[in-house]
């Protein structure tokens, strides 16, 4: 046992001192921590690189704490659904970054099978990595609405402290999903199992006895988790030639270039939080980019859950704001609006023939196929069908209409003027965002 979780630190001291310490500010602080200790630097406001040397992969990240142990030891456990066939790490694998691990549902539907066979929700898991560092959800001065997890925001972080944790609650109890019946089934079964002794140790004697706490607690130990190094690993190329302990090639320089200038990337996936902060790839906005239907959504199918059928269009944001008294008025404005995403580890994969699903639906394939439609979404002329896969709409030279034609963005994708070979110089600078990167490999 460690010495911050002895037992004068159990129970509910450390469960107020947990919260606390999941609160958005203590993670980064933590998290650059982390990185300066392994010698990557941060990057400026134009991501220019600055510090000493990174260790990157050649160094192995820090043992996990007795909290972080245990928020693994739920992540991958398939016990905690209905049919002990379904974990955290079904939908957000670590080999692909932390999200869909299966090539064959990222090809067409990108939406993961629940507990229950033909059970299905809406849209293709985020990234579990870095998403801890998501601020509360909030709508600031400019009355832009910042933060939360899922792609609509809805995991807030107002019940727990952190968006994560208030995430990780979801899946357990979500019929499409890990479909247990209420959270004292997810209790019952993480007290029961091989770990149950390291809840206790964690948590306190007795942790169990209260369902409520302890589901609570549950969440919170898994978000300690996604805030590992482990997890948040600062382990990319960027991050090492932020470092100057390696130097871009000609072309991942040309596409960071493009990514901070003409591709106006940067806008909102951001280089830089601060002189102090590593570069998170994303300002925890939200925005609708005009994506597609993706005709292979097996929600359109799901007729118990879905009896709007192929008429259901997904409103994002906008969907959850209308469930919130204090922010219903703004629902309207912030129709089809997703969460933007961080770009680390957005190409991690197994093998170069592994297939990711990119956008909240799942419609694009590969980055080429996002870079290009960013660029040409509003030159090219509107496909026919608005159920056109990307693969044909590529081939028709032509896009689908928006899924939601409110509120999309224009002033900063739809005609980026970006040569073929341009776009192939971003994709191949997002290609080093992959965590895992290995300096000492030829």
């Amino acid at each position: 046992m460690h010495d911050h979780l002895a037992p004068s630190c159990q129970g509910p001291h450390l469960r107020a001192e947990l919260k606390e310490r999941l609160n958005m500010k203590r993670i980064i602080v933590t998290a650059v921590s982390f990185v300066l200790a392994m010698g990557v630097s941060s990057c400026g406001g134009e991501g220019e690189p600055t510090g000493t040397p990174a260790m990157a992969s050649t160094k192995a990240a820090p043992a996990l704490t007795d909290i972080e142990q245990l928020g693994k030891s739920i992540f991958f456990d398939e016990n905690l659904s209905l049919n002990q066939n379904q974990s955290c790490a079904s939908c957000h694998g670590p080999e692909v970054g932390w999200t869909g691990p299966l090539s064959d549902t990222n090809a067409h539907g990108a939406v993961y099978e629940g507990s229950v066979p033909d059970s299905f929700g809406d849209r293709k898991p985020p990234s579990a990595a870095y998403a801890t560092l998501s601020p509360i959800f909030h709508q600031d001065k400019q009355g832009l609405f910042i933060g939360g997890n899922f792609w609509d925001g809805r995991a807030t972080g107002e019940k727990l402290g952190n968006p994560a944790a208030d995430q990780a609650q979801g899946p357990f109890v979500n019929p499409v999903e890990q479909a247990l019946a209420a959270p004292a089934n997810v209790v019952e079964r993480v007290c029961a199992a091989a770990y149950g002794e390291l809840f206790e140790e964690v948590w306190g004697a007795g942790a169990c006895d209260n369902v409520d706490m302890a589901y609570d607690d549950i969440a919170l130990s898994i978000a300690a988790y996604e805030a590992s190094p482990e997890v948040n690993a600062f382990t990319s190329k960027y991050d090492a030639f932020l470092a100057k302990a390696v130097d871009f090639t000609k072309e991942e320089k040309k596409g960071l270039n493009l990514f901070k200038g003409k591709g106006k990337c940067s806008k909102c996936h951001v280089l830089g939080q601060g002189p102090k902060d590593p570069p998170l790839f994303t300002d925890f906005t939200f925005d609708n980019l005009g994506v597609p239907r993706n005709p292979d959504n097996p929600w359109y199918t799901q007729s118990a859950f879905n009896p709007d059928g192929f008429d259901w269009v997904d409103k994002g944001l906008g969907g959850f704001l209308a469930t919130q008294l204090d922010y219903a008025a703004y629902a309207e404005e912030n129709l089809g609006k997703q969460k933007v995403p961080t770009l680390r580890n957005v190409d991690k994969r197994p093998s170069p023939d592994f297939v990711k699903a990119f956008t909240h639906n799942g419609y694009f394939k590969s980055l080429w196929q996002v870079v290009h439609f960013y660029n040409t979404r509003d030159v090219k002329p509107t496909c026919d069908d608005p159920f056109t896969t990307v693969e044909d709409a590529l081939a028709q030279d032509c896009w689908p209409e928006p899924e939601v034609d409110e509120n999309v963005n224009t002033s900063e994708l739809g005609d980026l003027k970006l040569s073929a070979e341009e776009e192939e110089a971003l994709v191949t600078f997002m290609k080093t965002l992959s965590d895992g990167f290995d300096i000492a490999a030829p």
